[in-house]
């Protein structure tokens, strides 16, 4: 599975649904978002599975993968949150990553097999600091074998737990931030570094780059994702999320709307748009509001996404500005 959750919520698809609709038992109210401090060692399918078991809510999903290795910020749609998750910006992430240097394994990552190991100690951290701005910017990347993208039908991991290794296409990615954060000396140097860059980054592909660029190899040792938005303004960060363990204990005291961010979070930073009760019935029966019987301060860009709000500031669904009217895309019933 890939490294940097490497799913765009712009062509989303990823979102990891058991069932569309939701079960008649199922609370209509208890919809929202849960900002997770995955733990290591549990991939976020098993931390979907939890929520769902916990909350008693069949659709739940995740909005960006992270490895079993990785901990860190992990965005969960809960209930009707679930279809809203396409509007979820995800186009940077933050990490915090530790490479060692000296050794290299078949998955890129110390979990897995070694390859090759070799004596890195002349390595320093004024040797590497000249390498990581080369790594800055736009750079091609090739997916490795234990990411989630496709060969022929097949996921690159599945064929990667065959043996099978098969020619993959670079891609384009951006590093817009990699700063050495530590440097520990010895045999097998670690440096830990603070990587800021676009959805798509394969994190353990360069921590392999790296370590070939210095000519001693290199694996990723850890990662935690800090955050991931649209930038650092307005991104779900560390400083939300709660652990499995928090969120138990918010369970069991029936204090989970503490942690349960509300629908219309996943609209951030897009227009919204207040209608009147009488617009509110023509949205909720999927008619269209003409443009001219809205203020102008509301109006957006042709083919906007927009929140849509009662006139109690009430999260209703998703409009589209279409030509001369506000077309309702999505509508809610929280």
């Amino acid at each position: 599975m890939s490294t940097t959750a490497n799913v765009s919520l712009g062509n989303v698809g990823k979102i990891d649904r058991v069932n569309e609709m939701a079960s008649a038992t199922e609370s209509p109210t208890l919809s929202g978002l849960l900002v997770i401090d995955k733990p290591a060692h549990r991939t976020s399918h098993d931390v979907v599975q939890w929520v769902r078991r916990r909350l008693g809510v069949r659709r739940v999903g995740h909005t960006g993968t992270l490895d079993p290795l990785a901990t860190g910020v992990l965005v969960l749609c809960v209930g009707q949150a679930t279809r809203l998750a396409e509007y979820l910006s995800a186009s940077r992430k933050a990490y915090l990553t530790e490479v060692v240097f000296g050794i290299e394994t078949d998955t890129l990552d110390i979990t897995g097999k070694v390859l090759r190991e070799r004596d890195a100690g002349h390595l320093t951290a004024e040797a590497l600091k000249p390498i990581l701005k080369r790594f800055c910017g736009l750079i091609q990347q090739v997916p490795p074998m234990v990411s989630a993208k496709r060969h022929q039908g097949r996921r690159l991991y599945d064929l990667a737990r065959e043996g099978q290794v098969v020619e993959r296409a670079p891609q384009t990615v951006q590093i817009e931030r990699l700063e050495l954060l530590d440097f520990r000396a010895g045999d097998h140097p670690v440096a830990k570094l603070e990587v800021v860059c676009s959805s798509g980054t394969y994190i353990r592909s360069l921590a392999e780059d790296l370590g070939a660029a210095l000519e001693v190899g290199g694996t990723m040792q850890s990662l935690r994702r800090v955050w991931v938005g649209a930038d650092e303004q307005h991104a779900f960060t560390l400083e939300q999320a709660v652990t499995l363990d928090v969120l138990e204990t918010k369970i069991v005291e029936g204090k989970l709307q503490e942690v349960l961010l509300p629908p219309i979070v996943a609209m951030a930073g897009r227009p919204h748009v207040v209608l009147s009760e009488l617009q509110v019935q023509r949205i909720r029966h999927g008619q269209a509001v003409p443009l001219s019987a809205l203020e102008p301060m509301q109006l957006a860009s042709p083919n906007e996404f927009v929140a849509l709000l009662d006139a109690d500031g009430n999260f209703i669904g998703v409009g589209r500005i279409e030509e001369s009217r506000l077309q309702p895309v999505k509508v809610l019933h929280l």
